[in-house]
């Protein structure tokens, strides 16, 4: 789709210094849910990385990333931050605080000040898709790779465990 061999955004900018192998997943067009992006894809929902934006009643955001067929439990991360009551980040928050448009969050590329949450269920998996902050575009990445490069908290943070990640 994309024949600029100089296509680069700040979350393949971040995987490539950091020797990161990726593979890109174009899309032919942007996308308005996970279940559309993930037939356009042509991968199961599941295999995606779903990264919400969520402030706390203080100011505070935080990023959560749970498996793409799942929902965050808000309450689930703020018990494992401590923190106040949360909500999810509005489209204009989301986009101050991250850079990134709703719906183009990965856990890459983020200020060090944004605490970062990952779903226990995760660590399950050997890959999955992150988007890559292009709206047409989402990256295959190692999970081991990327918690690497993350660092994230770990915490059981999904609403309702639908089922365990598979490969």
């Amino acid at each position: 789709m994309y024949a600029d061999p100089n296509w680069q955004t700040p979350v393949t900018a971040a995987l490539d210094s950091a020797h990161i192998r990726y593979q890109i997943l174009w899309q032919s067009r942007a996308t308005q849910s996970i279940e559309e992006t993930a037939k356009q894809r042509g991968i199961d929902p599941s295999q995606m990385l779903k990264t919400m934006v969520l402030r706390d009643m203080g100011g505070r955001y935080a990023v959560a990333c749970v498996p793409g067929d799942q929902q965050v439990s808000p309450p689930k991360v703020r018990q494992r931050l401590g923190w106040r009551r949360m909500t999810l980040a509005s489209a204009q928050q989301v986009q101050s605080t991250t850079g990134y448009a709703r719906g183009t969050v990965a856990p890459l590329g983020l200020s060090p000040d944004l605490a970062l949450v990952f779903d226990e269920q995760i660590w399950d998996y050997e890959t999955v898709t992150i988007s890559s902050g292009d709206p047409h575009a989402g990256l295959w990445v190692s999970v081991k790779d990327l918690l690497a490069l993350c660092q994230p908290l770990r915490a059981e943070i999904c609403r309702n465990r639908a089922h365990q990640m598979k490969e």
